[in-house]
């Protein structure tokens, strides 16, 4: 472990103790890494996303401010915790933006008008989601795998490390996860 994470783990220590200035402590040594992760949601929005890298690591804190009593197991559970989160804020905006383009707030206009926009082929978070949803009801490991790995952006020993299990038992549920939400995705 490097010093970083090993401060990381501590300063997760603390905090899980109940330090109250544990994650004002704990936010320089994350930051990057957060805005990091926050990039890497965002590239796969897609075009029209309007949420920055900064202002969703700023709501991930936010949330992070009203936890006093967790327990972290240590730093990949707290940036799998933080990855979740990252992921119900960009799926509460597009359901937003959603509920905008039908009619919440937004510009009336003709029909003849809509039939003359152009169809944007943008990725559809919610349908990613609602994918991962019906997952977790299937398998719920294989679920916080694909959450942990490509959300959460863990290395496949964290993941096994944050679950618990064998990295032969990742790699196999991984590949079966990853099959299962493409079938799902495919047939919306």
């Amino acid at each position: 472990m490097t010093a970083t994470q090993s401060e990381i783990t501590r300063i997760l220590d603390e905090w899980s103790a109940g330090d109250p200035d544990a994650l004002a402590k704990l936010m320089p040594e994350i930051v990057d890494d957060l805005r990091r992760m926050a990039e890497s949601y965002l590239r796969r929005e897609g075009p029209g996303q309007t949420l920055q890298p900064t202002a969703l690591v700023n709501e991930v804190y936010l949330r992070l401010v009203g936890r006093r009593t967790v327990r972290w197991q240590n730093r990949a559970h707290f940036f799998a915790f933080t990855a979740e989160m990252m992921r119900r804020i960009l799926v509460d905006t597009a359901r937003r933006k959603r509920a905008e383009k039908r009619g919440g707030g937004g510009v009336k206009v003709s029909l003849e008008a809509i039939l003359h926009l152009p169809q944007k082929d943008d990725p559809d978070l919610i349908a990613v989601d609602e994918a991962l949803e019906a997952l977790a009801k299937v398998d719920p490991r294989q679920a916080r795998i694909i959450e942990l790995r490509f959300f959460a952006g863990l290395e496949l020993t964290e993941v096994a490390e944050v679950l618990g299990i064998s990295l032969a038992t990742v790699k196999r549920e991984l590949r079966t996860a990853k099959l299962w939400l493409i079938g799902e995705l495919t047939r919306k």
